[in-house]
C-alpha cells in the first residue's frame, strides 16, 4: 500500500491522528519542562506509572485501558509527590530524589508484571506493550481520551498563561507579584503526569521521555519569544507522532512507538545543526566569519 491508500484507511486515520495529537500535547509539556530544568520529570513519570498499570490488572483482572491509565496516572501522581516532597523536606538535590525514586518504582513494576505473567490465564497477555508501547493497536476511545486529556491541558495552560509564564522564568519576581508559585508548580507537574500517561500506552514508558522534551528542544532552537516555543514544539510533536505513526503503517514490521522517538530526535538534531542564531553550523560559520575579519586586520596593518 502507498501512502495515499492508506491515509484512506479509518484504522491507520486513527493512529495516524491520535500519535499527532499525543505529540503536539508532549511537546507543549516538554517546553514548560526544558525551561524549568526538569527534563527528566517525564522520565521519572513514565517509569514509576509502570507498577500502577501492573498493580491495577493485579486488582482487577481486566486489562480495560481505562481502567490501566487510572493505575498509572495514580502511580505516576505518587512518584511526582515523593520526588518534589524529598527535595522540599530534605537536601537530596531533585536530580537524585527523581533517580532513586524512578528506579524504585520502575523495579516494583517489573516484579508486578512478572507475578501477572504467572497468572494461570491469558488475561495478562499483552501487558508489556506498556514498557515499549503499541501505538498501532490505537482505537477510537484511545484517540478519543487524548483529544479529551489534551484539551483540558491546553485550556488550563491559556488560563493560566501570564502566570505560568512569570513563574517559568523568574520565580522570585513571580513571587513578588503574589502568585503562588507552590500552587502552579503542582498544576505543571499534573500536567506533565497526565500527559505522560496518556502517551504510555502508544510509546511506552521507556520512550516517552523522549516525546516530552525532543519537540521542546528542537523548538528552542529557532525563537526567543515563549509563545513561539510553544507553537513549534506542538508542531513538532505532531509532525513527529505523524511520520512515526506513517512509517510504522507502511512498513508492518518497525514498531510505531520508536519510529516516534527517531522523528522526533531527527527533528532536535537537525535543529540544533541547522537552526539561525542558536545552531552549531551558524556558530562555526560566526567564528570563521570572526577570525577571517581578524585576519584582514592584521594584513592591513
Amino acid at each position: 500500500m502507498n501512502i495515499f491508500e492508506l491515509l484512506c484507511d479509518h484504522t491507520v486515520l486513527v493512529v495516524v491522528f491520535g500519535s499527532a495529537l499525543l505529540g503536539m500535547v508532549s511537546g507543549l509539556l516538554g517546553m514548560f519542562s526544558v525551561l524549568r530544568r526538569q527534563s527528566l520529570l517525564g522520565d521519572g513519570v513514565s517509569h514509576a506509572a509502570l507498577p500502577g498499570v501492573a498493580a491495577a490488572f493485579l486488582l482487577t483482572g481486566t486489562k480495560d485501558s481505562g481502567t490501566l491509565l487510572l493505575g498509572a496516572l495514580l502511580s505516576g501522581l505518587t512518584a511526582a509527590g515523593l520526588i518534589f516532597s524529598s527535595v522540599k523536606k530534605s537536601k537530596v538535590k531533585f536530580d537524585a530524589a527523581l533517580a532513586t525514586i524512578m528506579s524504585s518504582f520502575f523495579g516494583l513494576g517489573t516484579v508486578l508484571l512478572t507475578c501477572a505473567q504467572k497468572l494461570p490465564n491469558a488475561t495478562q497477555a499483552g501487558l508489556h506493550s506498556f514498557i515499549y508501547g503499541q501505538a498501532s493497536s490505537m482505537l477510537e476511545r484511545d484517540a478519543l481520551v487524548t483529544i479529551i486529556c489534551g484539551g483540558a491541558i491546553l485550556a488550563v495552560v491559556l488560563l493560566l498563561w501570564k502566570e505560568i509564564k512569570v513563574f517559568v522564568f523568574d520565580r522570585d519576581f513571580a513571587l513578588q507579584l503574589g502568585i503562588p508559585c507552590g500552587r502552579i508548580n503542582l498544576i505543571l507537574s499534573f500536567l506533565t503526569v497526565l500527559g505522560v500517561i496518556i502517551g504510555i500506552q502508544t510509546v511506552g514508558v521507556v520512550l516517552m521521555s523522549a516525546m516530552l522534551i525532543a519537540p521542546a528542544a528542537a523548538a528552542r532552537q529557532w525563537c526567543d519569544k515563549l509563545w513561539v516555543m510553544a507553537v513549534l514544539s506542538a508542531l513538532f510533536g505532531g509532525i513527529s507522532g505523524a511520520a512515526g505513526a506513517l512509517a510504522g503503517a507502511l512498513a508492518p514490521g518497525i514498531p510505531t512507538g520508536p519510529s516516534i522517538v527517531i522523528a522526533a530526535s531527527a527533528l532536535a538534531v537537525l535543529s540544533l545543526l541547522f537552526a539561525p542564531k542558536r545552531g552549531v553550523l551558524y556558530r562555526i560559520y560566526l567564528r570563521h566569519k570572526a577570525m577571517k575579519k581578524e585576519e584582514s586586520y592584521g594584513c592591513g596593518n
